[in-house]
């Protein structure tokens, strides 16, 4: 038995965030954020938004475009590192906004690989005999960055992608998920308060550790070298080669990563979906955006061989090939 995607979904914020805005908020330009980073705006959310909020939003229109009602769900799951509080689960609230009154709900933490981590559990349930699970990827990376911090606060954006996940029928569906962690390097990109390590408290905002700290020159190279690794392992795995990937949706991180990665895999950029110059690095979400854009569009089809990989905090790295 295969699962299969049956609907996306996505929604970003209204709120548009521009290199020229960034560069009334801290010492940096246009020209550089691009050179670097490949991104010209991002999405934040507005003074009423939550990451509930967001998820929600993305959800309906994953059921509407799969044809389920909420009512039939019976798992929620939610890839995030930027829930609307420690508990209860943003998949909690996200289950009462949307009435799927009997799913099971709860959230998961992978940060940037948030998604396929979860899409992998989805696949896993379906195969033991759940019928709908909605698995969505939703982040406000706002909330967690310094806003003073021209190294972080140009990389990142908010928003949210949503899938319906049920049974493949014929040779269509999730042909494998890989998943990979490796707590070395957790100290690359990481968040370090807030939690029962560093309690939020007064010296734990005055030393900001409720912010994203990243170390990017080494960020760079590991994750080049291991989306490199997740690609080449999901297609060996299922019998193929990069020549027969037609379209390949990548964690939208910084276009030099995607770059060299396309580089090193001799897979041609124009078959990859980059959003990032619109959207910026919307961690979990990135890859569900970048799905639904690519779907809505008619830019994967129907027998396409679709390819996702992802990197991030943890770190975490992980890819799928899936048969559309």
């Amino acid at each position: 038995m295969r699962s299969r995607i049956l609907g996306t979904g996505a929604y970003v914020p209204d709120r548009i965030l521009t290199n020229a805005d960034l560069e009334k908020m801290v010492d940096t330009s246009d020209s550089w954020i691009i050179e670097r980073t490949g991104i010209r705006e991002r999405r934040i959310v507005g003074q009423d938004q939550a990451c509930s909020d967001l998820a929600m939003k993305a959800a309906e229109k994953a059921l509407a475009k799969a044809g389920v009602l909420a009512s039939q769900l019976d798992l929620i799951i939610v890839g995030t590192c930027t829930g609307d509080s420690p508990l209860p689960s943003t998949a909690c609230l996200v289950q009462q906004k949307i009435g799927a009154t009997r799913a099971a709900a709860f959230d998961l933490n992978a940060a940037c690989c948030g998604f396929v981590y979860s899409l992998a559990l989805a696949d896993a349930y379906v195969k033991t005999g759940l019928q709908y699970v909605l698995v969505i990827g939703a982040e406000v990376m706002s909330s967690i960055i310094d806003w003073t911090d021209r190294n972080t606060c140009v990389l990142f954006g908010d928003g949210a992608g949503a899938v319906v996940v049920g049974k493949a029928e014929g040779d269509d569906g999730i042909l494998s998920i890989h998943l990979h962690g490796d707590g070395e390097h957790s100290e690359l990109i990481q968040v370090p308060g807030g939690g029962s390590r560093f309690p939020a408290s007064e010296q734990t905002l005055n030393d900001k550790l409720q912010f994203v700290q990243m170390k990017g020159n080494e960020t760079f190279k590991v994750a080049v070298k291991t989306m490199e690794e997740a690609v080449r392992e999901v297609l060996t795995f299922n019998g193929h080669s990069i020549e027969d990937v037609d379209v390949f949706v990548p964690h939208q991180a910084n276009i030099r990563i995607l770059k060299a990665v396309a580089q090193r895999l001799k897979f041609p950029l124009e078959k990859t979906v980059i959003n990032l110059d619109r959207l910026g690095n919307t961690s979990a979400a990135s890859i569900p955006l970048a799905l639904d854009e690519a779907v809505a569009s008619g830019r994967i089809r129907c027998g396409d061989y679709v390819l996702l990989a992802a990197f991030g905090a943890g770190l975490t790295w992980a890819s799928s090939l899936i048969r559309w």
